[in-house]
């Protein structure tokens, strides 16, 4: 469970390509933002792992926002208690200051690589470069086929769900989670992030790490198609009417769609994540609004269809950890031709930067 520590992905490789959630990271009102620049190999991540490591011992709560093409490094750490952020600035996901100085800084960790150096080995970085794209751009086209399988699948459950009566239990849980909390008149905030990811090392679910373990459970299973996602969308407008602040987690696959809700103010999150079947407090079952007896028709084409769509994900995945290993190649080129010997000074800067704000 959420403790120290809670992890999240700020990015996800989906079936519309790399998408951003990044403007929510920290929020705008957030005192100190620290953008690192630089290429691979240049230790963005290992800065950031290294601050985190200080500022844990020193007590502070943090979040971890993993890389979802390497979850093994960071894209950034917030101290929400000081209300400071460490953020990756390179692309895909480029991050530039919007509040430059007063809020924002740039550290830029080029300054610490050898650029006579690189130029000799210029023409293989530039080739292994190009060749990442390239896996990334057959990862996200296998994806998306495995998005329109999925929707093949989802049309089906669709027509034969039971909505009405949906509804109505959907209108029964808001009125018994916000019975005690009325309306208000200022509209609450809300924060996009992902709550899995599609990564090297396949389907990563950090959800059991973004819930504190004192907060209500409701889990919500059900095949695709059954309502899940517009369950939760509905437990997010509510919660916004009554002018609470409510997280938002996304599915890897179609960010549009909702995996998890969290609402602070009431310790109370709802998700579809298995990690957390077990310790719910209360379990829905969108399942039981399908009518099977319409549904044998397509027994078969269902079938059919969760096996390519597997085999779709399986190989779009793949095509991610083949980038993964083509990127550790770049970072190969880089990392010999380095200065790391500034960085512990430069740990201890920032860190010292950040508890400025305590």
């Amino acid at each position: 469970m959420a403790e120290k520590v809670r992890r999240f992905f700020p990015g996800g490789n989906t079936s519309v390509g790399f998408y951003s959630n990044y403007d929510y990271i920290i929020d705008k009102n957030a005192n100190r933002i620290i953008v690192l620049k630089g290429g691979p190999g240049t230790g963005k991540s290992s800065l950031m792992k290294k601050v985190a490591e200080v500022l844990l011992e020193q007590g502070y709560k943090l979040e971890f926002h993993h890389c979802s093409s390497d979850n093994e490094s960071l894209d950034g750490i917030v101290v929400p208690e000081l209300k400071v952020a460490m953020i990756d600035g390179t692309a895909p996901h480029v991050v530039d200051p919007k509040n430059p100085g007063a809020v924002d800084e740039i550290i830029n960790l080029g300054e610490y690589w050898d650029v006579s150096k690189l130029e000799k080995i210029k023409q293989p970085i530039l080739e292994y470069i190009e060749k990442n794209g390239k896996f990334y751009k057959r990862a996200y086209k296998y994806f998306g086929a495995a998005r329109l399988i999925l929707e093949d699948i989802i049309w089906k459950h669709e027509e034969a769900l039971d909505i009405g009566k949906l509804n109505v239990d959907t209108d029964a849980l808001i009125q018994e989670v916000f019975e005690d909390v009325k309306v208000s008149s200022t509209l609450g905030k809300e924060r996009h992030l992902f709550g899995s990811a599609y990564t090297p090392n396949g389907y990563i679910d950090y959800t059991d790490e973004q819930i504190h373990k004192d907060y209500k459970i409701y889990h919500i299973s059900g095949d695709v198609g059954t309502g899940k996602s517009t369950l939760l969308n509905k437990i997010v407008i509510e919660g916004k009417k009554r002018g609470l602040f409510v997280e938002v987690l996304h599915t890897p696959l179609i960010p549009e769609k909702i995996m998890t809700v969290i609402i602070k103010d009431l310790k109370i999150a709802f998700t579809t994540s298995d990690l957390l079947k077990e310790k719910a407090y209360q379990l829905i079952n969108t399942d039981h609004y399908l009518d099977r007896e319409y549904l044998k028709v397509y027994e078969e084409d269902i079938k059919e269809d969760k096996k390519v769509f597997n085999e779709l994900i399986d190989i779009g995945i793949n095509n991610i950890k083949n980038a993964k290993k083509n990127h550790d190649i770049i970072e190969a080129f880089y990392i010999p031709n380095m200065n790391f010997d500034g960085y512990d000074q430069l740990r201890d800067d920032i860190v010292n930067r950040m508890i400025e704000y305590k």
